[in-house]
């Protein structure tokens, strides 16, 4: 190619750009001097510099960026404009009242109790229930908001979880119209708040095969004596469910136990890693007694705890793709910003591949997840599905979260970029309602009919 083709062939392609600036340019560097330079270059060293101001056309910020969505598959697309609408309003809610403060608060290891009442004007307590001044919205929305509290803060989403899920839940599963009219309807108002205590200091996993917690019957009273541990929202709720195993039938009822019941404590548990916004607690119930009026009417036995935990374990895994679905918008949104080598990370090769493993696990957990709540909608839900989808999202959002914590560099673990924050909580997912190893073996006692559980 001759040294005239070579520069008429990048005349021509320089023929976007502002003529405006290049004459200003010329008052800077002399351009017949540039040209004599391009004209030296060989053909790999043209074709660079020819890709280089078509891609970039001289102008820097010229480059449109697709925005920041963790939904790839669209998802939301399947939502009526109902819900759509709704879940606007609750991640505009996330977005300008909690994430602000998110991280002050998991540092300090406090609650925001300022948050409830703004939370409460959302109207999403008790979603899925009917009747009690609840909404009665489908198990696929109860999801999709599971997902955007917890993409944003993972504590909030279980403060949240507990009392409406597992709290509310209970009484709604498990109580007597009486209950269910006494407490639903200011709980679902967020005016009275509500906690959840099955786990004890020495059984956890092994609730199913006997409670440490015991009640007896003396009377129009029950007595109750034993601790339970990790009980989120315990430290200020207005009413505790607690589970105990009955001295008589061996047989698991449960109780609600309102604030400021003698004998019965509530500590708060210390120096935690991950969910430090949520206020757990050790409990402890000495000869705690509890009128008759007070015990659960409709729970004879564990099956009945078990079908609480299995409405609520779906919105665990929900919880888990929108942790997930948090620390890859962060890492996504930081390696955009972030330069090095004078260009985004965004645009290095091996950024670029921990960015589509994110996104193809946090996609593979939302189609999961949003099939799950259709089989629940369908009341085709089993133990197991719920189970496969506990195990397979907490393992994942594992895997997303320390991906958006590598791309991000030492800013990874400072809690002003959010993903750190993330990191810790999804240690916390992995491990509660239910852990790998038990799901686990649901899933296998499903799938090739042999219990392996001892």
């Amino acid at each position: 190619m001759s040294i005239f083709s070579k520069i008429k062939q990048t005349i021509n392609l320089m023929q976007d750009i502002d003529l405006d600036a290049l004459g200003k340019l010329s008052q800077k560097v002399d351009l017949s001097e540039i040209m004599k330079t391009v004209g030296e270059l060989d053909d790999r060293q043209l074709a660079g510099l020819m890709r280089m101001l078509k891609h970039k056309g001289g102008k820097k910020g010229q480059h449109k960026l697709p925005p920041i969505d963790g939904d790839f598959y669209d998802l939301a697309l399947k939502l009526t404009p109902q819900q759509r609408e709704l879940q606007i309003k609750v991640r505009n809610f996330m977005e300008d009242e909690i994430k602000p403060i998110a991280n002050e608060y998991w540092n300090k290891a406090e609650f925001p109790f300022q948050i409830i009442p703004k939370m409460a004007e959302l109207n999403i307590c008790g979603l899925t229930y009917e009747g009690y001044g609840t909404p009665y919205e489908t198990y696929v929305m109860e999801g999709i908001i599971a997902m955007e509290l917890a993409r944003v803060d993972v504590s909030i989403s279980t403060f949240f979880g507990v009392h409406s899920g597992l709290a509310m839940g209970s009484i709604y599963i498990c109580g007597s119209e009486e209950q269910k009219q006494e407490w639903l309807p200011k709980m679902a108002k967020m005016e009275l708040i509500g906690a959840f205590g099955l786990t004890e200091p020495e059984v956890g996993s092994a609730v199913a095969g006997g409670l440490g917690t015991t009640c007896r019957q003396e009377g129009d009273e029950w007595v109750l004596n034993g601790q339970k541990k990790w009980i989120g929202n315990a430290t200020f709720a207005d009413v505790t469910v607690i589970w105990a195993r009955d001295e008589a039938s061996d047989q698991v009822k449960g109780f609600l136990v309102r604030k400021g019941n003698p004998g019965f404590k509530a500590e708060k548990i210390e120096n935690k890693m991950a969910l430090r916004t949520v206020q757990n607690a050790l409990i402890t119930m000495t000869d705690c007694r509890i009128p008759e009026s007070d015990r659960l009417q409709k729970c004879d036995s564990f099956k009945d705890t078990a079908k609480v935990l299995r409405m609520t374990r779906a919105g665990v895994a929900w919880q888990a793709v929108g942790c997930a679905r948090g620390a890859y918008e962060a890492a996504l949104k930081y390696t955009k910003k972030r330069e090095q080598f004078g260009k985004p990370i965004a645009s290095f090769q091996l950024v670029q591949n921990h960015l589509v493993e994110m996104v193809a696990n946090l996609t593979a957990m939302q189609t999961m997840c949003f099939r799950l709540s259709e089989l629940q909608d369908e009341g085709l839900l089993t133990d197991e599905h719920a189970s496969l989808a506990k195990v397979f999202c907490s393992m994942r959002t594992r895997d997303v979260v320390s991906q958006a914590r590598e791309v991000m560099g030492g800013n990874g673990i400072l809690l002003e970029y959010d993903v750190a924050r993330f990191v810790a909580d999804a240690e916390a997912i992995y491990s509660y309602e239910g852990t790998k190893e038990i799901n686990s073996l649901i899933v296998g006692r499903a799938i090739t009919g042999y219990s392996a559980f001892v």
